[in-house]
């Protein structure tokens, strides 16, 4: 499971370093291949290829005739990238990605347990801090079933 946040760069040709304190949750399943897609808020989900495989397997079983699970797929799977890590760990993040998540230079790179985000600092401070309701709302709300 990805956990912690940490504060990287991307470089010139759009490439981020997987922390090494991510890098020991990869499992070899994933031949050192992840997916990278919108998030649902402007960042990007990185998965490692078996934890796409498994949320796709879930997508596989979605009722296409259904207008918000067909929107949902062909919205995630769009500007869907695919990449390996090279020797320094890095994967290329396509522009367009970095472009809806608005990252230019700097990037926090956030466990989300089974999959990695990527998010603009100032993008994540604000989602953070413009919540409607406080973390003790939410965890009340999250934990109490």
């Amino acid at each position: 499971m990805f956990r912690g946040q940490f504060l990287h760069t991307v470089d010139a040709k759009g490439r981020v370093s997987i922390p090494s304190k991510m890098r020991k949750y990869i499992l070899p399943e994933a031949n050192n291949t992840f997916v990278m897609v919108k998030g649902t808020v402007n960042c990007i989900d990185v998965y490692p290829l078996d934890r796409w495989l498994e949320f796709e397997n879930k997508m596989l079983g979605f009722n296409m005739y259904e207008p918000d699970k067909a929107r949902f797929i062909r919205t995630i799977s769009q500007d869907l990238a695919e990449d390996t890590w090279d020797a320094q760990s890095r994967i290329l993040i396509p522009q367009k990605l970095l472009k809806h998540a608005q990252i230019e230079k700097e990037v926090i790179i956030l466990g989300a347990l089974k999959k990695i985000e990527l998010w603009n600092p100032q993008v994540y401070e604000n989602y953070i801090n413009l919540s409607p309701e406080t973390f003790e709302q939410i965890a009340a709300k999250v934990m109490a079933g």
